[in-house]
């Protein structure tokens, strides 16, 4: 199975379009920006404000957790709220397990968005699935989708479907696992008994809160899609992304990684913060792909690696850099001496020395300046640009020498360039290890945050590179670029230096304040290099989307709090003045807590 997206230009995937309300989704219109009330969903005047907020911001969808019958019709007395104010941003509808409550909200919103896996499900916990047992339950979903679908229909009411890791059926898990395919296996059958029933306004979504999973998984998608002819468009998100610089560098290393794939039609970053605070964020991403346009002059036959599946480039170890070594930040790991001694005649005044190793004089050229001093038993850190592969010169490299590159280019396309670099090298066999340099101009920590996350998780995310360096003109201290550097690193799962906070964004099923206690766990629980720790705002989804975390605190009532080691919940109804202190002492006693002092 080929990948379809051509990774050295950018071009647009063109979907279809789909009408939601007022609003054109997909097709050749811009990447729509949306976000979700966190209001219980019977508190009308709290929904319209918040909406009221979102939209204000830029919102261009709002949507709404319908859990119940009962909250689903509390939407026409939501929407009539909005209505009253004079703004005519289309509504959006979440539901989980009830399809009567997608009946009802079908009724007054303009879109309906339903999980593949907990939608209409058959059997809640059947395994080892027989060919005809496997078939009645498709049966038992199209009897009740279909339903929807007339309604939808005849309301032009548009749906989603969402694909969520972690909360795959334990149908489509008996057959896929809980894996990317799992995830798009889901979405596909609704699409084909959709389609069997002439609806098309669809939009399609696979989220995740490991960023590796979730862009493998919408690649598949389209590679799905594709194939079977589909054209639908892309609704793009991380869930559970987190707050803060963490929420932001995971959003934007995950949707970034799919736009400059082409891929993508509409963004929600979810944080866990006021929902307004969101859509700032998903403009200054969706801003860098206004009228974006890049086509590489080069063509490859096919390319050397499998954008599906993760796998690190091969490289081979050069001080202490490549190989199976950790990916490094420059200039965290290494110390730059720029008043240092002349090591070549026509080097840069600068020497590179790696801290707490005997590697020291290391000298950082040009390839020019390189190649002029070829026979020079050195160490290089030698710079090569793109247009140093354009010409050809960068094969002049010895390929044995002690040299490590450094990728450099500062153009807004430089995600292409690279791998258009990388791809070279690979095709070439050529296995030095290579830094990937970029140098921004940002005045602000938010815009250095997103704008590098997407180019150098981009790349991070195809296997590429044995260290990155970010520089910048702005007024951004070198400490502050060392933490987004690292928090890249984390975000894209290729270096781990503190604990891995999995945080829902909240919504109206969240009956307890989750930014509050998502501050206080994140105070006393830091240190945990390694750990993964989710803390999630209800059952619904919490236990599913935590998957792959260590621990898990959930809330399961109005400020009750559930615990979770791994997947097997441990305490039930801790009240929440009481469950951060119990969360501790769970990991305490499992032997995960490292005492530094908290």
């Amino acid at each position: 199975m080929a990948y379809c997206n051509n990774p050295i230009s950018y071009n647009r995937w063109k979907t279809r379009e789909v009408i939601i309300g007022n609003l054109k989704l997909g097709g050749n219109n811009p990447i729509r920006l949306q976000s979700m009330s966190s209001c219980r969903p019977m508190d009308t005047h709290a929904n319209v404000e918040q909406a009221v907020r979102i939209i204000d911001a830029g919102g261009e969808l709002v949507r709404f957790t319908a859990p119940g019958v009962k909250d689903a019709a509390n939407l026409e007395l939501i929407s009539k709220g909005i209505r009253a104010k004079n703004y005519d941003t289309p509504l959006v509808a979440d539901i989980h397990y009830k399809p009567d409550a997608a009946l009802v909200a079908a009724d007054f919103v303009e879109k309906v968005r339903i999980n593949p896996g907990n939608y209409a499900e058959l059997h809640k916990s059947k395994i080892n699935y027989s060919t005809q047992e496997y078939q009645e339950s498709l049966k038992h979903i199209e009897s009740k989708f279909e339903i929807l679908i007339e309604k939808c229909k005849a309301n032009k009411v548009a749906l989603r479907i969402g694909s969520n890791h972690g909360s795959l059926s334990q149908r489509i898990m008996d057959r896929h696992g809980d894996t990317a395919k799992g995830m798009v296996e889901a979405a596909i059958e609704y699409l084909r008994i959709a389609i069997n029933h002439d609806f098309f306004e669809i939009v399609i979504s696979m989220k995740s809160s490991n960023i590796q999973v979730m862009v493998q998984a919408y690649r598949l998608l389209s590679v799905r899609m594709r194939e079977e002819k589909m054209h639908f468009p892309l609704h793009l998100g991380v869930t559970e992304a987190g707050d803060g610089e963490d929420g932001r560098i995971k959003s934007a290393a995950g949707i970034g990684a799919l736009l400059e794939d082409g891929l993508g039609d509409t963004i929600r970053v979810s944080l866990t913060e006021d929902p307004e605070l969101e859509i700032p964020v998903a403009k200054m991403i969706a801003d860098r792909y206004k009228d974006k346009q890049y086509v590489s002059e080069n063509t490859f036959d096919e390319i050397p690696y499998n954008p599906l599946e993760f796998s690190r480039r091969k490289s081979r170890e050069r001080f202490e850099l490549g190989g199976n070594t950790e990916v490094a930040v420059m200039p965290f790991d290494w110390e730059i001496d720029m008043g240092g001694e002349r090591l070549a005649e026509n080097a840069e005044e600068v020497f590179l020395f790696k801290e707490d190793s005997d590697i020291d004089d290391v000298i950082y050229v040009n390839l020019e300046e390189y190649l002029q001093h070829s026979i020079n038993p050195l160490n290089w850190f030698v710079e090569v640009r793109f247009e140093d592969f354009i010409t050809g010169d960068f094969l002049s490299i010895d390929k044995n020498a002690n040299v490590v590159l450094i990728f450099s280019d500062d153009s807004k396309h430089s995600v292409h360039k690279y791998r258009e670099m990388f791809i070279e090298l690979m095709n070439r066999q050529i296995d030095l290890p290579v830094i990937m340099k970029h140098k921004y101009n940002f005045t602000t920590e938010e815009e250095l945050q997103i704008n590098a996350a997407i180019d150098f998780g981009a790349l991070l995310i195809d296997g590429f590179g044995d260290g990155i360096w970010i520089e910048n003109e702005g007024n951004i201290s070198h400490e502050r670029i060392n933490e987004i550097s690292l928090g890249i690193l984390q975000a894209t799962r290729r270096r781990i230096t503190k604990t891995d906070f999995i945080s829902c964004p909240s919504c109206g099923r969240t009956l307890y304040n989750i930014q509050e206690a998502t501050a206080l766990i994140k105070s006393r629980t830091s240190h945990l290099k390694g750990l993964k720790i989710a803390i999630m705002g209800c059952i619904v989804n919490g236990p599913g989307e935590m998957a792959d975390a260590d621990y898990g605190y959930v809330g399961s009532g109005p400020n009750n709090i559930n615990l979770y080691k791994g997947k097997t919940v441990i305490a039930k109804g801790i009240p929440q003045s009481k469950a951060v202190d119990a969360l501790i002492d769970l990991i305490k006693e499992n032997g995960d807590w490292v005492n530094v002092g908290n």
